[in-house]
């Protein structure tokens, strides 16, 4: 029975860094070869980075893309990998630069991967499937492939029939897997560029254990990694064997070389032609050099975080990734004493340490002793760089000039403190301006544009009020469990949340109480839920058409927003997007 040492490589690629790209594909190689493999793979259009967006529309991307494969190819023989095979995704172009017919045999831009062994390009694969929904925009940038490549791999000790698929080509019954399946192949290799939501990795297992058993072959699932403006990818390789057993599964939100041993059924004889509506090519490939598995691979399946623990990953390497791979190097923040504020600090010191975090209390005439008192004791336990700039002076000499009262006095507090002070900060000392509004707070328009909505990220923007209270608990808990100071005062968590910009102001003076809220914007912004809807679950009708009257007065500010990591299946601003100007009405 011939046997394949396989290495799948989690890694973190930059979207237009086609250099830097390509060297990580070779790290990675050099790893597996010293590993033993005989064969790995990295994640979809991994070369440019994904999503690279309207960056396909260049011939000069294109062009550096195809260009970087082939010397790719021709580094690894050069270093000494010539004899282990490498799958990459990149981005080729075989015909203009234009969407060509919908039977995907007009040539044009592609999603692809590519297999490269002894300094040459073996064989191409053209993404069958292209995602039009949600976060991707795939028919708008790509033409989709007809055929399938089965690479017969010549072995030592026999043969083995491969077949290479991307992404949505696995999500799709009837595609590309199925006609793997019936061509006979004996290992489907997948390689993704899959983002992160809640609860969507056990999709994923479930999802590779039925098309292993329908391919009747165990199936190699390898996923990239990190933080692209408001997507995080988690990782979350794994293997399975044709019965859909798990063999092995990577980290979540790590890099990792994840390496198993296969012990694979022997090629046997198949059936040309259309297949699944795709057409088969078939090519032979000899590995006469891949290394005989003299003792087995540490195989390794990761131990699963938990809910929580996912959803706090998401958002560290969201914000870590979007400070290093846009040159910053530090953060700035307003500390108000209250949850939202202390989170953000919170998620910001463990992405980039709490020595590259700045916070800065701004108190009014308003502000409470403990909400001063509580951004203190944040900033001690976190161990961050805080600050006091007392802001009631500028208040009080604007409104003497102008006469400001009511909401306009309460903007003007959040915008000093914004647009004047943070922003002030983030331009004389170079940081990077977090924002501090949940989703909650969003959905319903509770912001000031150009105030408490300044700056530059915002790392809870798709996380409800009622998750952040959760998820504060948990890191607290999660702190005590590892032996440290819990980050969250307690009395920021447990406090009712007031924004502070009169006397004695709450959020419920404004807003309906957040288990209320949440409960309503989870069935209509994340549910697509009508009115109608939303009552036969429920809910009071007069809060259901103030919060939908709220929440689709409030698209303007939306737009305005900063981006933040996307954690839900329905994000504001990425997958979300409603006109502003807007007649039709849910609301009674």
């Amino acid at each position: 029975m011939p046997k394949l040492r396989v290495a799948l490589a989690q890694l973190d690629p930059v979207v237009g860094d086609i250099a830097g790209n390509a060297n990580l594909v070779l790290d990675a190689a050099r790893r597996a070869h010293a590993a033993g493999a005989g064969i790995v793979a990295v994640g979809e259009m991994f070369l440019t980075g994904y999503p690279a967006e309207d960056l396909l529309y260049r011939d000069s991307f294109a062009d550096a893309s195809r260009a970087e494969l082939a010397r790719l190819a021709t580094r690894l023989r050069a270093e000494g990998l010539g004899e282990i095979a490498v799958v990459t995704g990149y981005y080729d172009l075989d015909g203009p630069l234009t969407r060509g017919p919908d039977d995907g045999t007009g040539g044009g831009p592609r999603n692809a991967a590519a297999l490269l062994y002894d300094g040459q390009v073996v064989t191409k694969y053209f993404k069958h499937y292209l995602p039009n929904y949600g976060v991707f925009d795939e028919d708008r940038y790509f033409n989709r492939g007809d055929r399938l490549p089965i690479i017969r791999l010549g072995l030592p000790d026999g043969d083995v029939d491969l077949a290479i698929v991307i992404c949505e080509d696995m999500w799709a019954t009837g595609g590309p897997v199925t006609a793997a399946g019936e061509a006979g192949v004996n290992l489907v290799l997948s390689i993704n560029a899959s983002p992160y939501e809640q609860t969507k990795s056990d999709g994923r297992l479930e999802l590779c254990q039925r098309r292993a058993r329908e391919a009747g072959a165990p199936l190699a699932y390898v996923n990239i990694l990190g933080g692209q403006d408001e997507l995080v990818f988690d990782g979350d390789s794994l293997v399975v064997d044709a019965h859909g057993e798990l063999l092995a599964r990577a980290a979540q939100f790590a890099e990792e070389l994840l390496v198993v041993d296969l012990d694979l059924e022997p090629a046997r004889s198949t059936v040309d032609g259309e297949l699944a509506a795709m057409a088969v090519e078939r090519l032979r490939l000899e590995l006469p050099a891949v290394p005989p598995i003299t003792s087995p691979a540490l195989v390794r399946v990761a131990e699963r975080l938990s809910a929580d623990g996912e959803v706090w990953s998401a958002l560290v390497l969201g914000l870590q990734d979007y400070i290093k791979k846009n040159g910053f190097r530090s953060v700035v923040l307003g500390l108000s004493g209250g949850i939202d504020s202390s989170i953000v600090a919170a998620i910001a010191a463990d992405a980039i340490g709490p020595a590259n975090v700045v916070g800065v209390s701004m108190p009014t005439k308003y502000s409470s002793d403990h909400s001063q008192s509580d951004a203190a004791d944040l900033a001690k336990r976190i161990g961050l760089d805080f600050r006091i700039v007392p802001i009631a002076g500028f208040v009080e000499a604007i409104n003497g000039e102008l006469g400001f009262t009511g909401l306009a006095e309460e903007n003007l507090q959040a915008r000093l403190r914004g647009a004047i002070v943070l922003m002030g900060l983030s331009n004389s000392e170079g940081h990077l301006v977090l924002t501090t509004g949940n989703k909650s707070e969003l959905a319903m328009g509770y912001s000031t544009l150009y105030g408490d909505s300044c700056g530059g990220f915002n790392p809870i923007k798709d996380v409800l009020k009622t998750t952040v209270w959760r998820l504060s608990r948990w890191r607290n808990e999660e702190a005590v469990r590892r032996g440290q100071t819990p980050p969250i005062p307690e009395n920021a968590i447990s406090k009712p949340p007031s924004a502070e910009l009169r006397p004695g102001q709450l959020d419920t003076d404004s807003l309906p109480p957040y288990e209320q809220l949440d409960a309503i914007l989870s069935g209509y912004v994340d549910g697509d839920l009508g009115r109608a809807d939303l009552l036969a679950a429920g809910h009071d009708p007069a809060i259901v058409d103030r919060v939908v009257r709220s929440v689709d007065l409030a698209e303007y500010k939306r737009r305005q927003s900063a981006p933040g990591p996307k954690i839900t299946g329905k994000a504001f601003g990425r997958d979300r997007r409603l006109p502003m100007t807007n007649g039709w009405r849910e609301h009674g």
